[in-house]
């Protein structure tokens, strides 16, 4: 029922509504007459505060009130014209269904208060003298009122719907670029792996065919050294020839694969702060709260946390609701590393993620490292939650004490 709102636009709406019903009530050239009309105005103003923060309770308020000012026999008020964004927050922000019932009130309240306003102007014509009849003459009025305030109701929806349109359409760009970029840097990817599978195999090759021949080799010399010292140093030779020819070979290999993995670095932990600043630049309002030290965390556990902070916060900005806030939670514990990213899922009719390869490399990543992942709906939210251990499966060693052990041999 809710929207997802920073504290200040809650404040701000609350203060604005609150200032223009203070407005209405001092400056009304009408004046308001009794506290009747003064529950009206503060029932719209009250209308008003929650337009954006829930747009479905602002209309239904609304409509709760002016048919109080119409069951009470008020005069339409200043007050009235609130109603106007509401409106055009029931198509900008709400719900389909909500976005529906706007566009049903701004038909529907102008006949109602086109039809209230005939009425009430027939009671006063009927005892009048007028030019024609009271009812021809009152039928004016109600058409007219009800130009007028269809007008007033119609058109803030009709904005509000353009402006989600084009907030659709700049997201569906958005999406059309990430999505092209992810697939140039799959195809790439693919392209690479191609490479890395054949250098892999003719390593295998170059490797076992030369540890045949080194170990078929040393067999034969160790059996012709004392017969014939000739032919062991013959052996010897063939040794020392195949074993520089092969090492040979797998530097040119294995610089082939450094050539392909550039000079980039791999990403730390502190480099997720860069990350949120980039994700906040495309709009997406990150919030992250940390706790612990990551400074001793090995290499592979870092670009492991790196990499499931970035698939996260990509399939929240991909399949989230726009402008929902993104809470990530990062703890370092001495033992373990825990990730919560939770947003809120968008209510389009979608699917939220789960169905593409991101949520799969994660877990993947989680489980290289020791660990696990859970990743769901739960209620309004979409939540990733990966628990993993400080110091991976492999046994690497954090880097402190990496740098610490090198540090000894080297004064050794």
């Amino acid at each position: 029922m809710f929207r997802p709102m920073l504290r200040s636009q809650i404040v701000t709406d609350v203060v604005t509504s609150s200032v223009l019903g203070l407005l209405v009530l001092v400056v009304s050239t009408r004046g308001v007459d009794g506290p009747v009309s003064w529950l009206t105005v503060v029932g719209l103003t009250a209308a008003l505060a929650f337009r954006r923060l829930s747009p479905g309770l602002a209309l239904g308020i609304a409509w709760v009130f002016a048919a109080f000012q119409m069951v009470t026999g008020q005069t339409p008020s200043i007050a009235n014209l609130f109603i106007a964004p509401i409106m055009y927050t029931t198509s900008a922000y709400g719900s389909p269904r909500v976005r529906g019932l706007g566009l049903a009130s701004a038909i529907g309240g102008s006949v109602t208060a086109a039809l209230y306003e005939g009425v009430t102007d027939y009671g006063v014509r009927v005892g009048e003298a007028t030019a024609t009849t009271p009812l021809q003459e009152s039928l004016q009025v109600t058409i007219s009122f009800f130009a007028v305030t269809l007008l007033l109701l119609l058109l803030p929806w009709l904005a509000g719907l353009v402006v989600r349109t084009r907030r659709s359409a700049s997201m569906s760009r958005e999406a059309q670029l990430v999505a092209e970029r992810d697939a140039a840097r799959a195809d790439r990817a693919v392209a690479v792996e191609q490479e890395r599978v054949r250098i892999a195999r003719d390593m295998h090759d170059i490797v076992a065919h030369s540890l045949a021949v080194v170990i078929a080799q040393a067999d034969g010399a160790r059996y012709a050294l004392k017969a014939d010292p000739a032919i062991a140093d013959q052996a010897l030779g063939t040794i020392s020839s195949t074993a520089r020819g092969a090492l040979g070979d797998v530097r040119e290999l294995l610089g082939a694969l450094r050539h392909e993995q550039g000079t980039a670095p791999t990403p730390e932990v502190d480099d997720i702060e860069k990350l949120v600043g980039e994700m906040r630049d495309v709009g997406l309002d990150v919030r992250v709260d940390r706790e612990g030290d990551p400074g001793r965390l090995p290499t592979t556990t870092q670009l492991a946390v790196y990499r499931i902070v970035q698939e996260s916060l990509t399939n929240a900005w991909k399949h989230g609701q726009p402008g929902a806030p993104v809470h990530a939670s990062l703890t370092y514990r001495p033992d373990t590393v825990e990730i919560t990213v939770v947003n809120r899922r968008a209510d389009d009719g979608t699917r939220g993620p789960g169905t593409g390869h991101g949520l799969v490399g994660m877990r993947e990543r989680a489980t290289m490292t020791g660990g696990t992942m859970t990743a769901g709906p739960r209620g309004d939210d979409f939540t990733v939650a990966v628990r993993m251990p400080a110091v991976p499966a492999s046994g690497q060693m954090p880097r402190d004490r990496i740098t610490s052990t090198q540090q000894e041999r080297t004064t050794r």
